[in-house]
Formats: C-alpha cells, structure tokens, sequence
C-alpha cells in the first residue's frame, strides 16, 4: 500500500468531472458528461483521527495483519455483520486480496533486485538469486517472471 501523508489518513474525497466553457456557452446536460467519479479512500490507521464507520471496517478488511476469524469476529460484533456462508466467502475474498496485492509487489521488488544486481555487478540469475537468499523453491518462479518481461 502507498504511504499516506499525515494530513491526508483516513479520509475520503470525490473527484468528478464538471462543465467548463472554453469557448461560447454551448450547454451539456450532465448526464452526458458526468459518467466519471473517483473516490479517493486513504487509510491512515487507528492512531489517526476520523478512525470509526467505514474508514475503520475498510482498514480491518484490507489489513494484513488482522486475520480472517479476527476479520469476521469485528464485522460481526462492530459492526451487527451477520457471518452468512455469502459473508463469510466475500470475508475471504478480501483477505485474500489483500494477501495478492501483497505477493504482487514482494515479487516485484525481488524482480527488480534481481535486474539490479545482473546489470551492475554483471552475475547471472543463479548468483543473484544465491545474492538475494532466494529460496530454492521459489527460483523457478522468478525465472519464469523475468522470462516475461
């Protein structure tokens, strides 16, 4: 996940499109041009202020230090979530999200030490991966990703 600057933890903010006339008046009706909304959702955590409703369920469902019995016991006890089987399922749905974001940008931090370390010090994948203390299990995999790009 990003870092979030202090000023900006645990809120949430709309961007839209609006009309602007450049040259003449020619008049749009919005529901031709305001098609386009972002929301803008920063966790900050529970040390930050505004840290309640939405702000804190998104943080416990997005954690990855919060597991998913933990994650189910708060929607359920905080919240008055009833843990249906579709709840529960979506519940993990989230945290394996969470989880895969995760492994995504772990992979390509190691990708990019390991394109660093052959281009600078000019060793192969194996030493590099020896360098990064890449598990034996795991090499394949990067070799795969570096294959691909």
């Amino acid at each position: 996940m990003a870092v979030v600057e202090r000023n900006r933890e645990n809120t949430i903010t709309r961007y839209r499109l609006v009309e602007e006339h450049l040259v003449c008046e020619g008049k749009e009706p919005i529901r031709n041009y305001d098609l386009l909304s972002i929301i803008m959702l920063c966790l900050g955590g529970p040390d930050g202020a505004n840290y309640d409703g939405v702000l804190r369920m998104l943080d416990v469902l997005l954690s990855n230090e919060t597991s998913e019995a933990e994650k189910r016991k708060i929607l359920q006890d905080d919240y008055d979530i009833q843990m249906t089987q579709t709840m529960e399922r979506e519940v993990s749905v989230m945290c394996n999200l969470s989880k895969g974001v995760e492994e995504k940008g772990v992979a390509k931090g190691i990708l990019a030490s390991l394109k660093n370390l052959m281009e600078t010090m000019g060793l192969t994948i194996e030493q590099a991966m020896a360098a990064l203390k890449i598990p034996e299990g795991e090499r394949q995999k990067y070799m795969d990703l570096l294959e691909r790009q």
